[in-house]
């Protein structure tokens, strides 16, 4: 299942710029010029101007300021995003998500806050508490 996912990713996203691996940690910032994929532990701030991809084995803890991330591990903090959230089934989200689409797949584990705004100048904001506990099989 992962793979299909990173091919539908692949073929939205610009090019790819670099991953970090499993059992790498990083603290700090980091600015993206393109696709990134991180599996590994974080704590910072991420920025990029293309998608994000947060894997399976990741555990991220921070801000994120990007185009569209996609989560499929574990995440902590506050996210801002200008196209779209995606929350995959595996993964465990504890944020504030600022975004215009927000996607949850079944079972995700999510407690937060979700602010939507529609595409055009001078609206308001919409904000949506979330909490989703689905047990796991």
């Amino acid at each position: 299942m992962a793979w299909r996912i990173l091919e539908r990713m692949q073929q939205e996203a610009g090019e790819w710029s670099g991953f970090l691996e499993q059992g790498v940690r990083v603290e700090g910032r980091l600015e993206l010029p393109g696709t990134f994929r991180i599996d590994s532990w974080l704590r910072g701030s991420i920025t990029s101007q293309e998608m994000l991809i947060l894997g399976e084995n990741s555990a991220v803890e921070g801000e994120i300021d990007v185009n569209a991330v996609t989560i499929a591990g574990r995440f902590e903090g506050r996210i801002q995003a200008r196209g779209r959230v995606e929350i995959l089934s595996e993964a465990v989200v504890s944020a504030e998500i600022h975004t215009p689409c927000l996607i949850v797949q079944p079972g995700a584990v999510v407690d937060g806050r979700c602010h939507m705004v529609k595409g055009a100048e001078g609206s308001r904001p919409v904000t949506i508490p979330i909490r989703s506990v689905t047990p796991r099989e």
